[in-house]
């Protein structure tokens, strides 16, 4: 399963920015070093973090505790006060995100088919 840290970092930004913190008070409010709030922040070392550093920023940004866990591997994040996923729940979030790309998949290459079959090609 692939891991998708910029799309991590992206939700920590956005996150960060709509509460008006700093880095320094993600790092305070989370207990994670403000140096590896760097790192994921940035994207600028990519490594294995564990699924608490991950939980710890996300309860410190008010998501749910699996919010950035299910960012990272693609799926679609738990609201807050949802239950924990167990592992046929992630199975069935990420079904769900294929079902959604295919469908967006399949309606553009209609939109494309129909363009293509116009004499005018508009």
């Amino acid at each position: 399963m692939s891991e998708d840290w910029a799309a991590v970092a992206k939700t920590i930004n956005e996150r960060v920015k709509e509460l008006g913190w700093k880095q320094r008070e993600l790092a305070e409010r989370s207990q994670v070093s403000q140096a590896i709030v760097r790192e994921i922040q940035n994207h600028t070392v990519e490594r294995k973090r564990s699924d608490r550093t991950l939980e710890a920023l996300a309860l410190a940004l008010g998501l749910h505790p699996q919010h950035l866990l299910a960012v990272l591997h693609g799926r679609i994040p738990p609201a807050p006060g949802q239950p924990r996923e167990d592992m046929e729940d992630a199975v069935s979030a990420r079904l769900a995100v294929i079902e959604r790309r295919l469908t967006d998949i399949t309606e553009r290459l209609t939109e494309i088919a129909d363009l293509l079959r116009r004499p005018d090609g508009r």
